[in-house]
């Protein structure tokens, strides 16, 4: 095993420094290359990168990734579809899921039929009254409002039931989904999902919107096939991808390959302020600068969330949807107050559930569940739980016999398949997912089973990841090199993500020489190097917490502190920043 970054074995919170870069002469190589600082051949190299690949992948084009959409099985049948619909002025019903993802499907749908003519009314399900996934009331419903085929976006892949009925109701259902599929497919019309078994597009990694957007492209070429746009101007579909953008960041899928193109187009497009709603969410949001994976990831996504976390599940696609400025902007003002709910919501739950962790020490997989949890917070609770524990994690809202469950999982161990086996079982009512997310439904009298069961299952996953903890490391550098022209070099390498994670970097003997608590959970500190050089520092969340006590100590020796360099910018003024990950003795 290769030695400790800085020999640090056991940090304060017990990880492992790992060097992210294997081999040194592949960066050296890469720098040279392209002509770069080292610290970008070396960024580049860590995450696979090669030298042939390298130009491209600092400069995505979409024209260089995006693939002929007939490459996904059903899109020429569901394209086909909706073309014929669009021409016999039919109208589109489209089930949308509650999450960002699911909103920025259903919206792109929305905005490019109202933009070639066409017409589309949608349903985004209420969390706690309907469920996830399509449920066929609401088909039915969509149906009498006048749709004549339902487009199910984010979700429809285990909704075999409910699309029987809606098939035995006459209606035409498309599904556009990403999540783990089984060997059976439901009874649709089209089903489209790069995660089918027999797909062979190669394109598994795509959010659900990735996935409406090769839609759009295959119903355009369709529709431009049969003249549609000899009389009518055909609309620009890359004005959309800000939407997609957002979506695809949210969805936390792998920020490579053509996600890796949506993703840097679509923020160029947020850029440009085209959207209302996102442009009002932005300034609720107080974004004064070019936007980056961090904002929508951090900032716009939750306000959207919100709306479907905690009682209005319409509002996110209302708000992308609108071309009034007023209105966006008082939606706008909705959703962030609904966010500031539902973070006083998710103390609550999450202080309940990390004591219930604490109970499930040793397990493979936690399954924690509680009466009045809050099933609209359930998700951020499961990350916050995974962080705590290291460990994949259910949280579950209980209710009535009930239990609504969310679930996050770690890297090498694929959630969605464990939760897909368990609902083959018998054990769930319904849920599906991805390998680093999953969602349940389940009832009480069964927890323990599952709880069990998808021990059992993962166990060999989760014994195969390193026994302790590790973080990765990009670089060391002293407190003096923290500067502007090292964070310019990185943000090169953007937008980060899942699959191109932020460039973390280790500074070297540190001395804190001054810090306090910003609000109850946040410590904010300045850093000086040895020759008198400052740094400006945060760590979020880590009041009494093992990182927030090592920088809060008064007079404390020098440390090592690693996290992400950003340039924090306020009021027209720029700094360096660095977010604080971790912290070990030096």
């Amino acid at each position: 095993m290769p030695s400790a970054v800085l020999g640090v074995e056991h940090s304060v919170t017990g990880r492992r420094w790992r060097a992210r870069v294997d081999d040194e002469r592949a960066a050296l190589a890469l720098s040279q290359r392209l002509d770069c600082p080292e610290v970008l051949g070396r960024v580049l190299a860590a995450r696979g990168v090669g030298p042939d690949e390298a130009a491209q992948f600092l400069d995505p084009r979409l024209k260089q990734f995006l693939p002929d959409p007939a490459v996904l099985q059903d899109m020429d049948r569901a394209a086909a579809r909706l073309a014929d619909t669009v021409m016999a002025d039919e109208m589109v019903g489209i089930f949308g899921d509650y999450d960002v993802d699911g909103a920025t499907s259903s919206a792109l749908l929305m905005r490019y039929l109202d933009a070639i003519g066409g017409r589309a009314t949608v349903h985004i399900p209420d969390r706690q009254k309907e469920g996830y996934g399509p449920n066929a009331p609401a088909l039915v419903a969509l149906r009498d409002r006048g749709a004549g085929p339902v487009v199910t976006v984010d979700c429809g892949i285990s909704a075999f039931e409910p699309l029987r009925l809606a098939s035995n109701a006459g209606i035409d259902v498309i599904v556009l989904d990403h999540h783990t599929a089984e060997a059976g497919l439901p009874p649709a019309f089209a089903v489209v999902n790069p995660n089918r078994l027999d797909d062979t597009s190669g394109l598994g990694a795509l959010a659900a919107v990735g996935v409406t957007f090769m839609t759009i492209v295959a119903l355009n070429r369709e529709l431009r096939s049969r003249g549609w746009f000899s009389e009518r101007p055909e609309p620009d579909l890359m004005q959309w991808l800000d939407i997609v953008a957002l979506g695809t960041i949210c969805d936390s899928v792998p920020l490579t390959g053509l996600n890796r193109a949506l993703a840097a187009q679509g923020l160029k497009a947020m850029a440009a302020r085209a959207n209302p709603g996102l442009t009002a969410l932005s300034d609720v949001g107080r974004i004064n600068e070019r936007p980056t994976a961090y904002h929508a990831g951090f900032i716009l996504g939750p306000r959207i969330n919100a709306g479907g976390r905690i009682g209005a599940p319409d509002l996110g696609v209302r708000l992308l949807t609108t071309t009034d400025a007023d209105e966006a902007t008082s939606l706008a003002m909705k959703l962030d107050g609904l966010n500031a709910e539902r973070q006083a919501i998710e103390k609550a739950v999450l202080d309940a559930a990390l004591r219930a962790g604490e109970e499930q020490v040793g397990r493979n997989c936690l399954v924690l569940a509680g009466e009045g949890w809050h099933p609209g917070v359930i998700g951020i609770v499961a990350s916050r739980v995974v962080e705590r524990f290291n460990r994949p994690a259910f949280v579950i809202a209980l209710q009535d016999g009930i239990g609504k469950g969310s679930g996050r999982s770690l890297a090498g161990v694929d959630l969605g398949g464990a939760v897909t086996a368990a609902r083959q079982s018998g054990l769930l009512v319904n849920g599906g997912g991805h390998p680093m997310a999953a969602g349940l439904t389940v009832e009480q009298d069964k927890l323990a089973e599952l709880s069990a069961f998808l021990d059992d299952r993962i166990a060999a996953q989760v014994a195969a990841r390193p026994a302790t903890p590790e973080l990765g490391i990009d670089g060391a550098v002293a407190v003096g090199a923290a500067n502007d022209d090292l964070v310019r070099t990185v943000e090169r390498i953007g937008p980060f993500g899942v699959g191109n994670a932020e460039p973390r970097f280790a500074v070297v003997g540190a001395r804190v020489v001054r810090a306090d608590l910003v609000g109850e959970k946040h410590v904010r500190c300045v850093l000086t190097g040895g020759d008198g050089s400052r740094l400006q520092a945060i760590a979020f969340r880590a009041a009494a917490q093992p990182i927030g006590d090592a920088l809060l100590v008064r007079g404390g020796g020098d440390l090592h502190i690693a996290g992400h360099l950003r340039m924090n910018r306020w009021q027209g003024r720029e700094n360096v920043q660095l977010v604080i990950d971790d912290v070990a003795t030096a």
